[in-house]
């Protein structure tokens, strides 16, 4: 067991109404807070907790929680402002148990508020890290709040009546119900907190001067001038008015308390404000200064976390809510943003200034905005979780440098983008530094891999500029998605008409011919002379008449998901008074199908023009346009998709591998590659398979080991082994196709002799079958967490991790990747894709291999990542899959010591 699963730094979290809390370990110098906790408890508390009225029972539950120290052993405790307010403790009665008791107590007046489901799941991620699978718990049965408690978990629960007693069983399985059940708390508890900064009722800017050129000033200005339509105060020891608005000398000075103070005062100005703030009752804070150092900081932070106020900032341009019954705008941009369903979320004030400019450009308003500068707090997953509570937002647009909890954010994305589009900049996307790293999985995981891992699994647009995010969501905006990715194009020139088509090849879309039915009415309703194919050319003796007939036959032809209008300007068309332009947006702009339109002459990358109550995008560009419709197709094809599940896996042994783990570190502090015995015994622990193979030390082992191996065909192989090694091929510590006993002990002479001063032993494998060589492998990414990645295998792979990146692509080596756990989705996604696919399925006279135990060998790989964060990294090359098996030939696997973690744990950053 792991000594150090709760021996860590103090979380906060939040409660169902939003207060902050800090969740800790419980320590012996808490004994004098607990009795008192005890003691303040009534005396139906009391019962409710030990069955009897008794202050004797909450002494000794003292004594017990802050001395005990025993293995199995676990109390934690939430606290607020220093006064603890609940307490949750399970006990396995010793050594090597996977059942604990758990019991809950809470103090008056703070019941229905969380607090004990709180603890309980904290108390459930560190049991799980310890190998324990139940809890089990004895209520009275009038306890209802406790039973209900237990009910609400997401956890499967057993109850049987002993007596007045419930005998309550609650099975510690992670899946989808569980976490499904944390995030809805999460996502309740996360709105309730973050409303005082969206919708606060009483606002107060400190750091307003009285004369013009302070941001300070600014931002008072912008609120006031916005129409902001609740309180607004200015905090100036030197003002009682400020741009006509009240200006009081401190936070607590003012009249009403506070529900968001803007703080713009200088860096060491910062922590002392925060503190008055938190005193007085603030519930939130926007730190728009910069410059603050390490200690200010962690001043700043630690007054948020004490008193339970949310933070943006520090650092930021500032955050805004459209809403007309509200008018919130605390930033200091240089026009407010006009109101509409839009979310944009930045981290860069710069960034975000762009963005809000553009949108206004494009006619497209804003829900709320929030710039998040270096964010101490709050994130792009509270922001999501903000436009999907709010009611008004249907586009999410976010411009994140860093990301806090991928996983979390994965989750949550994954859930928000069923409901709305969320377009990205996918900010950082260069990688340097993999290219040393020991295994092949290491050197193929690079950033823009794994960031596009995260994406495309979450179903978010990801886009390579600001221009681009901009160009995708007017269309998304403004057209409905399209079923496919089918294009026709429609234009008046021919030589446009050319680069539209590979614009929309490059963008991976495809023409298809076009049904007979709509060709006929095409050339009825076009002039002479066109060409009705796809594209159409349809003249430039056009008319906007029939231009506008061309279109509605388009938009219905089967067979096409949506339509490209690439026009130029001509003389034939002015000498007629025609105006092709009109002729789409006379039209209602929200057809069955989605229409985008390319005007070369057009200044502006994007527009959106009017047309029937709605509007068109145009674009100056075919492969802007084309490249827009491309995302719009992607998203529809996610959204198509049922959501995707973790399958639930038998014959999986979490206790034993964890053992296994943690007795390498304890041999080897610094971690490193397993050898081969415990290598075998950590795949076994997940039902890996993995081809025959023995070890052997001297050359009469390993005689004796082919002999007992031999393949079908009377063969064996050879590998030599010491710690550290990594490519065998390579240094040419392999040796194939080794029949008898005496090849047999000439191989392993050869490899004495050369690798006498490295060499540990040798492993003997039976010479296995033909088949379909394959890579699968997972790296430990820091910040994103497990990165599960399949392609091709056997020694190509070795010198494909040589190459640059660019040639990697070009060979088709590059793996697929997904970030784990893998859903049934991920793990078909990684299998089809390839450019192996072809191979697995059949296309050669081999036939189709086991897909099934393919899809076994990814889902258990991911599982042996997500429950071992000190699996650095492992490295399967090759896995042979055959019509009958998929078998893994050989197996490198590396730890580090590194805690447990767990990624949907509910804590604030």
């Amino acid at each position: 067991m792991t000594d150090d699963v709760l021996n860590r730094s103090p979380v906060h979290a939040l409660l169902a109404d939003g207060t902050t809390v800090c969740v800790r370990p419980v320590a012996p110098g808490d004994h004098d807070q607990l009795d008192r906790f005890y003691e303040e408890l009534s005396p139906e508390n009391l019962r409710l907790r030990f069955f009897a009225a008794s202050r004797r029972s909450g002494a000794l539950a003292a004594d017990r929680a802050s001395t005990q120290s025993h293995p199995g052993y676990r109390a934690l405790l939430a606290e607020t402002q220093g006064r603890i307010i609940g307490l949750a403790e399970y006990d396995t009665g010793g050594d090597a148990k996977d059942s604990a008791e758990i019991s809950i107590a809470v103090a008056d007046g703070l019941h229905h508020r969380g607090v004990g489901t709180l603890l309980v799941e904290h108390l459930v991620s560190a049991a799980r890290a310890e190998g324990i699978v139940t809890f089990t718990a004895d209520a009275l049965s009038e306890n209802h709040e406790v039973l209900r408690l237990f009910a609400d978990l997401g956890l499967r629960t057993e109850r049987r009546f002993e007596g007045p007693e419930m005998r309550c069983t609650i099975r510690l399985t992670e899946d989808d119900t569980y976490l499904s059940a944390v995030e809805a708390r999460s996502r309740a508890a996360d709105v309730a907190s973050l409303t005082p900064l969206f919708r606060p009722g009483v606002v107060a800017v400190v750091g307003a001067g009285r004369r013009p050129g302070s941001i300070g000033r600014a931002i008072l200005h912008h609120l006031h001038s916005g129409g902001f339509t609740r309180r607004l105060f200015a905090v100036n020891p030197s003002a009682t008015s400020i741009l006509g608005i009240p200006s009081h000398p401190s936070v607590s000075a003012l009249p009403r308390t506070p529900d968001l103070v803007v703080v713009a005062v200088p860096a060491a100005a910062v922590p002392a404000t925060a503190e008055e703030s938190g005193k007085a009752g603030v519930r939130a804070l926007l730190v728009v200064t910069a410059g603050l150092d390490s200690h200010q900081s962690q001043a700043l932070l630690t007054a948020c976390r004490t008193y339970g106020m949310r933070l943006v900032g520090p650092n930021c341009l500032g955050i805004s809510n459209t809403d007309p019954e509200l008018r919130l705008d605390a930033t200091f941009a240089a026009n407010h943003p006009s109101p509409g369903t839009a979310g944009v979320a930045v981290q860069s004030g710069g960034v975000g200034i762009a963005l809000l400019e553009g949108l206004s450009r494009l006619g497209i308003g804003v829900s709320s905005f929030a710039a998040l500068g270096d964010k101490y707090d709050v994130s792009g997953n509270d922001m999501l979780q903000w436009w999907e509570s709010d009611g008004t937002t249907d586009l999410a647009l976010l411009h994140l440098e860093s990301f806090g909890n991928p996983q979390a954010f994965s989750r949550t994305a994954r859930r928000v983008t069923r409901r709305m589009p969320v377009l990205t900049v996918d900010a950082g996307r260069t990688d340097a530094g993999r290219r040393a790293a020991a295994s092949r999985t290491a050197a193929a995981a690079t950033r823009t891999m794994t960031r596009q891992a995260l994406f495309t699994q979450a179903g978010i647009t990801a886009t390579r500029s600001i221009g681009e995010l901009l160009e995708t969501a007017a269309l998304l905006h403004s057209q409905p998605l399209p079923e496919g990715s089918r294009v026709a194009i429609v234009t008046n020139a021919g030589a446009v008409g050319v680069l539209a088509v590979d614009a929309c090849a490059e963008a991976g879309l495809t023409l298809p011919p076009l049904s007979p039915e709509t060709v006929a009415d095409l050339v009825a309703v076009l002039p002479e002379g066109a060409a009705v194919g796809n594209p159409v050319d349809a003249t430039a003796a056009v008319s906007e008449e029939e231009l506008g007939a061309c279109l509605d036959r388009l938009v219905k032809c089967p067979g096409i998901d949506s339509v490209l209008v690439a026009l130029v300007p001509t003389a034939v068309a002015e000498a007629t008074g025609d105006d092709l332009v009109r002729a789409l947006t006379r039209a209602p702009a929200r057809r069955a199908r989605p229409v985008a339109v390319v005007r070369l002459e057009q200044a502006l990358p994007v527009e959106l023009l009017p047309a029937g109550g709605g509007t068109i995008p145009s674009y100056a560009e075919p492969h802007t346009a084309a490249r827009a419709l491309a995302h719009a197709a992607h998203r529809a094809a996610w959204l198509a998709r049922p959501a995707g599940t973790v399958p639930e896996l038998s014959d999986v042994d979490t206790q034993r591998a964890h053992t296994i783990v943690e007795d390498h570190l304890r041999a080897h502090p610094d971690g490193g590659l397993l050898d081969p015995r415990t290598c075998a015994d950590l795949l076994a622990c997940y039902g890996i398979p993995q081809i025959p193979w023995a070890w052997a030390e001297t050359e009469d082992d390993a005689a004796l080991a082919a002999e007992r191996l031999r393949g079908f065909d009377g063969r064996v192989v050879m590998k030599a082994h010491w710690p550290g090694l990594v490519h065998k091929t390579q240094q040419h510590a392999v040796h194939l196709d080794l029949r008898g006993d005496s090849q047999v002990r000439a191989a392993f002479r050869d490899l004495e002799t050369r690798f006498a001063s490295l060499m540990t032993g040798v492993v003997i494998q039976p010479l296995a079958a033909r088949g379909t060589e394959l890579f699968a492998g997972v790296v430990q990414d820091e910040v994103f967490g497990p990165l599960v990645l399949f392609g091709l295998g056997g020694t190509a792979t070795e010198v494909l991790a040589d190459l640059p990146q660019s040639r990697l692509r070009s060979t088709g080596g590059t793996p697929m990747a997904r970030l784990a756990p893998l859903t049934d989705h991920d793990v078909h996604d990684l299998i089809t894709s390839p450019r192996c696919a072809p191979l697995l399925f059949g296309a050669d006279a081999s036939g189709p291999v086991d897909l099934y135990a393919l899809e076994q060998l990814l889902l258990r790989l991911s599982r042996m990542a997500s429950d071992l964060p000190q699996l650095a990294e492992a490295d399967f090359n090759p896995v042979l899959a055959a019509p009958d098996q998929v078998t893994v030939l050989d197996a490198r696997v590396r730890l580090l010591p590194r805690p447990p973690h767990d990624p949907y744990l509910r804590r604030l950053r």
